[in-house]
């Protein structure tokens, strides 16, 4: 099974597209920080599309933190795809390297690439056919403004890298709610989307309205879940909360 295919099954078996991100800003990779993380993941599995795992986190807590990582990994349900945040973006020999760590050591089913230094960046990862690989096309930040979203003859930088799509089934974009105005929708190809900036970063489900894509897509939510700060409501409660929601806004 491919990634795809194994995302649009759950997507159509759990009746959610809420990604849900584990971005866990934890101070020592311990037992109790392991048993805190399999616990919100236990919760809020049955409205999780994929989890999304930003690896940062997890290396700034040294090796102990890719043990915990690996252990994390392991724990989650077989049937819900694993989207590995790296964002690695270089080429060769380097970068069949972060693929192998990617998918043969950590076993996961898509990653986040930057594809800035050009095709290169991707064929090591699509050596790897049975899995995902997300470009960052529109980002979330501001500095999105700085290079995807300048002119590039007739086109901006981001539809440059959306046409590296088209040859792969395997690639989708990375699109940041906070910056998915209509016009950059209408721009880019019916591929798979990852879709931060849910939550802590404020971006409007409203942006995604109406848009009629068919192709899977996933909408991230990572600190508005692991640090809701919603007194009384469960990270199971939020979970449901947040995946009701995208799915009206897609409605």
């Amino acid at each position: 099974m491919t990634f795809r295919e194994k995302l649009e099954t759950r997507i159509a078996s759990a009746g959610t597209r809420l990604c849900v991100g584990l971005d866990v800003r934890a101070e020592q990779a311990d037992e109790g920080t392991k048993r805190w993380i399999l616990d919100f993941i236990a919760e809020t599995a049955p409205h999780a599309a994929a989890f999304k795992p930003n690896s940062a986190y997890f290396e700034a807590l040294g090796w102990r933190g890719m043990r915990l990582l690996e252990d994390v990994l392991r724990e989650i349900p077989k049937d819900i795809p694993i989207v590995l945040d790296v964002k690695r973006g270089d080429i060769g020999e380097t970068q069949g390297y972060y693929a192998k760590a990617a998918f043969d050591q950590l076993g996961v089913d898509a990653v986040t690439l930057n594809p800035y230094m050009g095709r290169d960046t991707l064929e090591p990862f699509l050596k790897y056919q049975d899995k995902g690989l997300y470009l960052l096309g529109v980002t979330s930040n501001p500095g999105a403004a700085d290079i995807e979203l300048q002119p590039a003859g007739d086109r901006r930088v981001y539809e440059i890298v959306a046409e590296m799509t088209a040859s792969s089934p395997q690639a989708g974009l990375v699109v940041g709610l906070t910056n998915a105005a209509p016009d950059v929708l209408q721009r880019i190809p019916d591929v798979p989307l990852l879709i931060p900036g849910l939550g802590a970063q404020g971006g409007d489900l409203a942006a995604l309205r109406g848009s009629g894509r068919q192709a899977p897509l996933l909408v991230n939510v990572s600190r508005g879940l692991l640090y809701h700060g919603q007194s009384g409501r469960s990270f199971a409660e939020v979970a449901r909360d947040w995946a009701s929601r995208i799915e009206e806004a897609l409605a």
